[in-house]
């Protein structure tokens, strides 16, 4: 007869084949996961594979055995008893050997680059293709949020933190990132140049840069974030030169990066365009003072790298106070920077010859929590907001208290959300932190579209950002747009609509407002919202909305639910 194959034989063998087609569809179907995945990620795999399927959620955005099934049709038996093995035993099996390759998956990774660089462009037109599939929300309003949700770390503080791993040779470690689009791009953007990404834990990344061999952020990366412009200090500041494509992003205005150049200039370097490119050279960097006209936060950041392996002092004057420019100065100094005053009008950096490795936590997201008080209060819910930061909220809490909305501190990091009776109309003007942010402008208003009264709504930072108004007027909200002021009367009730989302916050607003609304509503475009929300729609799910993320086949024939429970 054949003769007897070892269960572990047959456990190599097939985690090999699944682990395969898995990382393929995670590359097909996830919005920019890194291909540089090697062995190292077959253990974990397999793990996931054998019913552990929260893990791959939570790794690459989808369930294994769900994801497979989707983009290969590919249907997984059940694999404990074919093997004879106990779950434990083989849990135990693939956590040994995920280990035992770690070192060999850090020396292959820039290995595989050049040939994953060139397959590319075809595998992001495929996955495009796919993620086009799944780009709409639809709500069942007139559910009230009922029970707890967990706040995510902060993506406008993990990009810029992400971006400091170029400044050094030394690896970086980053706990309490959120699992979006944006961050993934980063990251893509991060192994393009040459740096060695890992994920050892959930929600972790391990950067190195030591191995950077290039120097450009390509355009069709740059052209989906606009953060992807903060590669360009810490890239000039250590290598001497940078070369990033202008920035593209959400659609809310023209958002110029001048304040950048015009700060890196300060600081010595050449600034050109070339072919679409921004170009940057220096052969060191010389600390200067920098006032910037407007406060810029990304300038801020971007600025405040650079000047931090700059030859003597720099002082940035007028710079933003976001706690997300704190957040990237703790990490800085962490890392051996000197920087002081972070979080004031001024800040002050002395710069060194060379930077080292770092571990952090990236803060709370202060929107998230913001737009999860806003869902609590529009639909007469309560939520328990847990693993946030009120006191970088508190701006837009105490506007939020004004029209009625009773949100009580339980501790340093949660949040008790109900309504004591009917929302009171609240004049808003946006400023920057620490006044009331603009990030959430959109959100309020679609709490004002519910208020007893009428109420103005006031955007100083952007010049386009009403966009999302005229999608709420489709819902029978009664807005009035003029200049830089929105005029928002309460309506008896909302009614369900199909609506588009033109940005990210604007996203957000709509899934508000369809919570609230009567009937359905359908949102298109929904990748905006991915980009800074990690499954929204999941968090809202838990707490009693009727929310499922779709798939469109086509515009004649409509569009068909997916699961996201288990795919």
């Amino acid at each position: 007869g054949f003769p007897t194959v070892p269960p572990v034989v047959i456990l190599l063998a097939t985690t090999f084949c699944i682990s395969g087609l898995y990382l393929t569809a995670c590359f097909l179907a996830s919005p920019g996961l890194a291909p540089n995945i090697t062995v190292t990620h077959a253990g974990s795999l397999l793990t996931c594979w054998l019913g552990f399927d929260q893990v791959g959620l939570d790794t690459f955005g989808h369930s294994p055995t769900g994801l497979l099934r989707r983009v290969f049709n590919l249907r997984l038996p059940p694999v404990t008893g074919f093997l004879g093995a106990t779950p434990t035993q083989l849990v135990v099996f693939s956590g040994c050997f995920s280990f035992s390759y770690e070192q060999h998956t850090i020396k292959t990774l820039h290995e595989c680059s050049p040939a994953v660089r060139l397959m590319r462009p075809v595998v992001t037109s495929l996955r495009t293709r796919i993620q086009d599939q799944m780009d709409k929300f639809r709500i069942n309003g007139g559910r009230p949020l009922e029970g707890r949700v967990r706040i995510s770390g902060a993506k406008n503080s993990a990009l810029p933190c992400m971006a400091a791993s170029l400044l050094t040779g030394e690896t970086v470690t980053l706990h309490n990132l959120p699992y979006v689009r944006d961050i993934i791009t980063m990251r893509r953007l991060l192994e393009d140049v040459g740096c060695t990404v890992l994920m050892p834990e959930l929600r972790t990344l391990k950067i190195n840069a030591d191995g950077v061999e290039q120097f450009e952020a390509p355009y069709e990366l740059v052209k989906t974030m606009r953060a992807s412009v903060l590669a360009l200090g810490p890239l000039v500041a250590r290598f001497g030169e940078a070369r990033v494509s202008l920035p593209g992003g959400c659609a809310i205005g023209q958002r110029p990066i001048d304040l950048h150049l015009a700060g890196l200039e300060k600081l010595g370097a050449t600034v050109s365009l070339e072919d679409g490119n921004v170009v940057a050279r220096a052969r060191r960097l010389k600390g200067t003072e920098v006032y910037c006209d407007l406060v810029t936060v990304t300038g801020t950041e971007n600025l405040m790298m650079a000047a931090a392996l700059a030859d003597g002092v720099t002082i940035i004057q007028n710079a933003a106070r976001e706690p997300e420019v704190v957040d990237l100065a703790e990490l800085l100094i962490k890392m051996g920077a000197r920087i002081e005053g972070a979080g004031g009008g001024a800040i002050r950096i002395e710069g060194v010859d060379s930077l080292g490795g770092a571990e952090h936590t990236i803060i709370p997201d202060r929107i998230e929590t913001g737009t999860f008080i806003t869902a609590a209060a529009v639909t007469g819910g309560s939520l328990e907001i847990t693993h946030c930061c009120p006191p970088h909220l508190s701006a837009a809490i105490d506007k939020l208290r004004e029209a009625g909305v009773v949100i009580e501190q339980r501790n340093a990091f949660s949040l008790q959300v109900r309504v004591g009776g009917p929302i009171a109309p609240s004049d808003v003007t946006t400023a920057p932190y620490p006044g009331f942010p603009t990030d959430m402008q959109a959100q309020y208003m679609a709490l004002m579209t519910r208020s007893s009264g009428t109420s103005v709504v006031t955007e100083t930072i952007f010049e386009n950002r009403f966009m999302h108004a005229s999608e709420m007027l489709r819902m029978g909200a009664k807005i009035r747009i003029s200049g830089k002021q929105a005029v928002v009367e309460g309506a008896d009730h909302l009614t369900g609509a199909r609506v588009q989302a033109s940005d990210l916050r604007a996203s957000a607003s709509l899934v508000v407002a369809g919570l609230a609304a009567r009937g359905e509503t359908w949102i298109d475009r929904v990748y905006h919202i991915d980009r800074g929300y990690e499954r929204i729609e999941e968090k809202l799910r838990a707490v009693g909305a009727d929310i499922e993320r779709v798939r469109d086949q086509s515009d004649s024939t409509g569009a068909e639910a997916v699961s996201q429970g288990g795919a």
